[in-house]
């Protein structure tokens, strides 16, 4: 895991991208993230509709409680069709598709693309789910892009190149985090796993965390949580067992604005179980004290 005062850079060697490189690589995120997410609203109504959810519409992964809808695949795929056109050469990581990132050179592009990041709150209508797109080289986010899909609001960065919010209008504003000095006066995003072990210590630390923090929320979309750091909606976020998928996008967005990060290695799987954390600057160092001091910082495997 990066150490408190390492940023998520230090995970690799890797020479910086040309800003050209990394410019280019946002757009196509953009592009991707955006497509997408028009599908996934022009879809929900209609497998969603009067009658309800078909059983063939949903089915499960992890546990019974973690779902999987026929939404997702569509889009993963056509996020995957897209690719192949504009980016033949490259690599694919996605959640429901898989993929292997040992696979890729160091130089490869690898696309991490989560389809529809808060399947839960898309199955209930919860305006709270995204679409996230990352190019990966060299073990670490280079460009990406994190569409709120309800709010039809892309978020978007470049290494180097800071984070936008890009609206309906296309309107590109800058994002910053948040200048909050104090951890008890941050409010803090978090998130739960589907393992009953797993979320029993996570409830455990939210109640040991909670007194030394303004409050906690919990939103049900990790890329959205991170997009929230950045954006100043949120003043941290942090969450064990999440897979790169979930992270890779947002936890580049809350860099470029400013957030202190501590993340595994892009290979790590969620079963592992190690710890995310993405904070406002002003506040990262007595945050990550904090959760170490209370245990959070350990890893909660899967099993």
């Amino acid at each position: 895991m990066v150490g408190v005062q390492e940023s998520m850079w230090s995970l690799t060697a890797a020479a910086e991208p040309a800003p050209a490189d990394a410019a280019l690589l946002r757009r196509i995120s953009t592009h991707l993230a955006g497509i997408a997410a028009a599908h996934v609203r022009a879809r929900r109504p209609e497998v969603f509709g009067p009658g309800g959810v078909s059983d063939a519409a949903v089915r499960t992964k992890s546990t019974v409680t973690d779902p999987v809808t026929v939404v997702d695949t569509e889009t993963e795929q056509l996020i995957r069709d897209e690719l192949a056109r504009v980016r033949p050469a490259d690599h694919i990581l996605g959640e429901e598709g898989g993929g292997d990132l040992a696979a890729a050179g160091a130089d490869d592009v690898v696309w991490v693309v989560d389809p529809i990041d808060g399947t839960v709150n898309f199955l209930y209508g919860i305006p709270a789910y995204a679409v996230s797109v990352a190019a990966v080289r060299g073990g670490r986010p280079v460009a990406g892009a994190v569409a709120d899909v309800a709010a039809s609001t892309l978020y978007a960065a470049g290494a180097g190149l800071g984070a936008s919010r890009i609206g309906m209008d296309g309107t590109d504003i800058p994002l910053r985090c948040n200048p909050v000095r104090s951890a008890r006066l941050a409010l803090v995003a978090t998130g739960f796993g589907y393992a009953v072990p797993r979320r029993t210590r996570q409830a455990a630390y939210v109640a040991e965390l909670l007194p030394h923090v303004r409050d906690i929320r919990r939103i049900g979309a990790a890329a959205l949580d991170l997009c929230m750091v950045a954006e100043g909606r949120v003043d941290a976020h942090y969450e064990h067992g999440l897979n790169p998928w979930d992270w890779a996008a947002g936890a580049l967005i809350a860099a470029e604005a400013g957030a202190m990060l501590r993340l595994p290695p892009m290979a790590t799987t969620g079963a592992a179980g190690e710890l995310v954390v993405a904070a406002a600057p002003g506040i990262g160092d007595e945050l990550f004290a904090l959760l170490d001091r209370l245990g959070v910082s350990a890893a909660i495997p899967e099993s």
